[in-house]
């Protein structure tokens, strides 16, 4: 007979509340025959049919929050092998075993060293066996079960949110959904009440409500107005144990904002507004502005004004200011005071967003009266028209009027106007004004080819006040007259074939005109009179302005005749008919039976011309060849020109030296003195001439001055004697003066250059006695004469 051995744990009754056993079976007085037990064997679960254990157990229950001073007590494993002598040895493995949970390895009594939490962790699972103390051999097959936390109320409910943000229309009917609020609560739901949540509202009546159980706030109050009151906050408490006594609770803000609805109708704060405007204020110009007051705010304030009636509906408008919501007032059209010096207007002011659910509190409209006073100005002069278009045609003759323009003064007193043209608009004079009466007449010849519109400006301004001026456009269009003789329309040159037919098209011809006829261009092409009958071509006019050159003849002899010249005579069909005589240029060129041209006497026409790359290549070698010969004589010329001029000091007479330098005249102070040539007497020895630097400085030397009475013979005789002997001469331009007259004239000397040194005026009257060769200057020099004593 198989024998089994029992695992028990026990729990002790003296223990209340600390834990709870739950059997999986009833104790029963026999066993079944095949009882189907689960057994808890290491990590793993097997059915075991036993017929020996009455009972088994897997879970027990263990308060939280233990305030004892010792350790709590669990339960007590046993085993049907322990005979009380200590040798066997309980041991418990899972979570929290050895630190949460102890046992007692020779009793088996478990224990609890530390205050456990439900919501940390609601379940424990461990693992005990009973082993032999001297063979460590376990007796019993490891057996698991489960320690189950049970709740006590010590959580309190929590909200998701700290604070909640909520909005409603405002006057929004009783029971209007606001927000949910939800709160939480640790404990377990599946014990008791301390998980079961109820919520009031502490603070925020009678204007909302909250529903206990799911906390859906709502209002509570019929027509809560936005204007009156904005905003509201409502404190909500959410309490467990079902709101009993000595449940926990918590709370939250819940801040209600009321939005604006279009519950409001717009209003004047007056009835009457007034205006005033001067009779100049240009149209869309602002002339006040209106403002109906509205409670709401954004689009339910947005407001739409209109004029709906009065005598000035058509001359003023009004329009809304989407940023102030004021209504402008404008002029539409251009103010009299003459005619009208005051307007009453009805205005009207309405919401453009209307809530149909609040018409009942009235028209979300109002009205109000504007009236406007038209002040008096001084207006400048009005044209009878704000624009004018005049016609002329381009071959009238200057001065010729082409139309009048009008502008009156719209003042009571009806000063008169006179009238000028903006030369701006009219640099080249072309037009010019009566300045009276406003007639426009031509200055200048009109050409509609060169200029088809003019475009002035007329100015009208008031004689007592020319300040007082105002402006009109005239628009003058010049209108065409043939005056043009149509031409080709471009250059024509073609070619013939020596092997032509006859009768054979070789050219088109087109034709333009600047001139621009009411019906259209319509030109006829002829040949010129004197080539009619005698031209080996003939031309054909298509009547469509276009027409043909065609081959008179068979064949064409480019050697006889190598080119034809065609005049051609095309005519318009207007009045009176222009018409010019243009040219073809036809060249006889040789042909492939194709009538494709090989060659002709007009190849430059026909192929392009041009030098080949190894031409253009041998004239820039010739060119260059040719530059570098220039350079090379110039420079053989440069380096004989750098020779010097005296090869010997002691032969200098045997070479020629040119000199060109000129010397600076009378005024050149620097390289001669003038004093020398006035008075050959006053020379200074010891002075060195200043327009050269002598290689050798000598001292010059000293020549006696010459007598009054020597003659002029042994004068220069004496002088060239001196500077052939002088050593410091150099052959370079020198200065040797000469200005002796000698003693053999009647008149002595005539220098203009000694007369300076002498002393007192002369008299040039015996001039006159010298005859009519000496007459002119007799003339002059008597005039001094005069006009000194004068």
């Amino acid at each position: 007979m198989r024998t089994y051995h029992c695992f028990w744990l026990l729990f002790w009754a003296g223990q209340p509340h600390q834990s709870f056993l739950t059997p999986l079976s009833k104790r029963t007085s026999s066993f079944p025959e095949k009882e189907k037990v689960l057994i808890l064997s290491g990590n793993s679960r097997r059915d075991i049919h036993r017929s020996k254990r009455s009972w088994m157990w897997n879970q027990f229950f263990l308060l939280e929050e233990y305030t004892g001073t010792d350790y709590q007590y669990v339960g007590k494993l046993h085993s049907d092998q322990d005979k009380g002598d200590g040798s066997l040895k309980y041991i418990l493995s899972g979570d929290g075993a050895g630190d949460l949970f102890i046992i007692n390895e020779n009793t088996g009594d478990i224990q609890a060293t530390k205050r456990l939490d439900r919501e940390e962790k609601p379940v424990y699972i461990l693992r005990a066996q009973a082993i032999n103390r001297r063979t460590g051999r376990p007796v019993e097959p490891e057996s698991e079960f489960i320690i189950k936390i049970h709740d006590i109320n010590d959580n309190e409910p929590m909200f998701t949110k700290d604070i909640y943000n909520a909005s409603i229309p405002e006057m929004s009917d009783v029971g209007t959904f606001v927000v949910q609020v939800t709160a939480t609560d640790a404990d377990d739901p599946t014990y008791g009440n301390s998980a079961k949540v109820v919520y009031s509202i502490l603070q925020g009546q009678p204007y909302f409500s909250v529903e206990s159980e799911t906390g859906i706030i709502k209002t509570a109050l019929l027509n809560m107005d936005r204007e009156n009151r904005e905003q509201y906050q409502v404190v909500i408490q959410a309490k467990d144990m079902g709101g009993q006594m000595g449940g926990l609770s918590g709370t939250t803000t819940v801040n209600i904002t009321l939005t604006d609805v279009n519950d409001n109708p717009p209003r004047f704060p007056q009835s009457t507004y007034q205006f005033r405007a001067p009779e100049s204020t240009p149209p869309d110009s602002p002339v006040g502005r209106i403002k109906a007051n509205d409670a709401d705010v954004d689009e339910n304030a947005e407001i739409e004004y209109s004029i709906t009636e009065g005598d000035g509906y058509d001359m003023f408008g009004i329009t809304t200011d989407k940023d102030t919501q004021e209504g402008i007032i404008t002029v539409k059209k251009p103010l009299d005071f003459e005619n009208k010096n005051l307007y009453i207007l009805k205005v009207e002011a309405t919401n453009t967003h209307v809530d149909p659910r609040f018409l009942y509190l009235g028209p979300f409209k109002d009205s109000a009266t504007v009236r406007i006073q038209v002040e008096d100005v001084d207006e400048p002069p009005v044209f009878s028209r704000p624009a004018y278009i005049m016609e002329v045609k381009e071959d009238v003759p200057i001065n010729s009027v082409i139309g009048t323009v009008t502008a009156q003064d719209p003042d009571a007193a009806k000063n008169p106007v006179k009238y000028s043209v903006d030369r701006h608009t009219d640099m080249d004079r072309v037009f010019n004004i009566n300045s009276g009466n406003g007639s426009i007449f031509t200055s200048k010849p009109l050409d509609r080819e060169t200029l088809l519109w003019h475009n002035i400006t007329v100015i009208a301004a008031e004689i007592n006040n020319p300040k007082q001026s105002s402006r009109v456009p005239v628009f003058i269009k010049v209108l065409d007259v043939n005056d043009n003789a149509p031409e080709f329309a471009m250059f024509y040159e073609t070619f013939v074939c020596e092997n032509a037919k006859s009768e054979q098209l070789i050219q088109t011809l087109s034709a333009v005109d600047k001139d621009d006829p009411y019906s259209g261009h319509q030109f006829s092409f002829s040949l010129a009179p004197e080539a009619a009958s005698s031209s080996n071509f003939t031309l054909q006019d298509n009547r469509d302005n276009t027409a043909g050159i065609f081959t008179r003849k068979t064949r064409y002899n480019r050697h006889e005749v190598s080119t034809y010249f065609l005049p051609v005579v095309v005519s318009d069909n207007d009045y009176p008919i222009q018409s010019s005589t243009e040219t073809v240029t036809i060249r006889v060129c040789a042909c492939d039976h194709r009538g494709k041209m090989l060659s002709c006497n007009a190849e430059a026409l026909i192929h392009p011309t041009g030098l080949s790359t190894g031409a253009l290549i041998a004239i820039l070698l010739c060119i260059i060849i040719l530059l570098v010969t220039v350079v090379l004589f110039a420079a053989l010329r440069r380096q004989r020109k750098k020779e010097p001029l005296i090869i010997s000091k002691e032969d200098i007479r045997d070479n020629i030296v040119s000199y060109n330098d000129e010397g600076g005249g009378e005024e050149d102070t620097q390289a001669f003195d003038i004093g020398t040539l006035r008075n050959p007497e006053a020379i200074d020895d010891n002075k060195l001439r200043r327009d050269i630097v002598p290689e050798t400085l000598f001292m010059p030397r000293r020549t006696a001055t010459v007598r009054d009475n020597t003659d002029v013979r042994d004068f220069i005789n004496q002088r060239l004697k001196e500077n052939d002997i002088d050593p410091t001469a150099p052959p370079y331009d020198s200065l040797a003066t000469y200005a002796y007259e000698g003693n053999g004239s009647v008149a002595e000397s005539l220098s203009s250059l000694e007369s300076v040194t002498t002393d007192g005026d002369q008299d040039y009257d015996y001039l006159s006695d010298w005859g009519p060769r000496f007459k002119k200057l007799a003339d002059m020099y008597g005039a001094m004469d005069s006009d000194k004593d004068s």
